[in-house]
């Protein structure tokens, strides 16, 4: 049996899906529209935890939903399937997981973020398929690289940690604005399904994790990166600029089919409305 049980994988729906065309093999060209086509046409979302479910990350369940259905998911999600995707194809590679920080103490930050590193023509190539904000192509596991991608700017770093294995910490940062933000940091302890379970049970149940709390979508394209964080509607475009609007809940359904491309269900979305307003009416003072 294969480490990501690639041989239970749909191969050609998944592509599809993605809309990556021809006979896949392991190069750098496929890995690059791979990469491009996941993050671009599979959302990131926590919908099911807001609707009161769990989160398996089975390939059958993940298949169901992020192939066989107009849905996305978090990074666990997304990286299960990537990675089934690469193994079935034969691309040699490393599943890790990485702490994200967004400027803050690293610390202090679980494991709760989901990457993979790639080996093509002899050097390492960072995939990040699940953060919902890119980058949309890989990114070469060098540090000091910097790269512009369609506008949208990311550079690698890394720096000892200073314990007696001699890890390095990896740390990718994302340009906003005029300031280069952290976004998430990592080493290279090689992480299997079981370990991304379990980082996922605590994500998808803590009160501590920002998924159980309120609804948190996005959609990443070349030219825009639309976010719905609990009521607020942000789109962001790669020089900086942003509009924000505030949502009405009744709007939801709406919303995430023609921003996010999700497609509900209609029982899912009457109860994804009835739950909204029932925690934004308990939020009120």
């Amino acid at each position: 049996m294969t480490t990501w049980h690639s041989d239970d994988l749909d191969l050609p729906a998944y592509l599809a899906r993605i809309g990556v065309t021809g006979e896949p093999s392991p190069t750098l060209d496929t890995l690059a529209a791979l990469h491009r086509g996941h993050t671009t046409s599979i959302p990131f979302e926590n919908l099911e935890i807001m609707l009161g479910r769990g989160i398996p990350l089975d390939l059958e369940s993940l298949q169901r939903k992020l192939i066989g259905s107009r849905r996305g998911g978090y990074c666990f999600e997304h990286v299960t399937v990537f990675a089934a995707a690469l193994e079935r194809i034969g691309f040699r590679f490393t599943a890790l997981s990485g702490r994200v920080t967004l400027g803050g103490d690293w610390s202090s930050r679980p494991p709760t973020h989901a990457v993979i590193v790639v080996e093509s023509g002899g050097r390492r190539y960072l995939c990040d398929v699940g953060f919902g904000r890119g980058p949309l192509e890989p990114i070469e596991l060098v540090d000091g690289t910097d790269v512009d991608q369609d506008c949208w700017r990311l550079r690698l770093t890394s720096e000892p940690v200073g314990d007696v294995f001699g890890t390095d910490r990896w740390i990718l940062w994302q340009r906003v604005g005029d300031d280069w933000v952290d976004r998430h940091t990592f080493t290279a302890n090689p992480q299997f399904p079981i370990d991304y379970r379990v980082g996922s049970h605590f994500v998808s149940t803590s009160p501590r994790s920002p998924f159980t709390t309120r609804p948190f979508v996005q959609r990443f394209a070349a030219d825009a990166h639309h976010t719905l964080d609990d009521s607020t509607l942000t789109t962001a475009a790669p020089d900086g600029t942003q509009t924000s609007r505030e949502v009405p809940v009744d709007e939801l359904p709406t919303l995430l089919r023609d921003v996010f491309d999700i497609d509900l269900t209609d029982a899912d979305g009457r109860s994804l409305v009835a739950s909204e307003t029932l925690r934004r009416g308990s939020d009120r003072p």
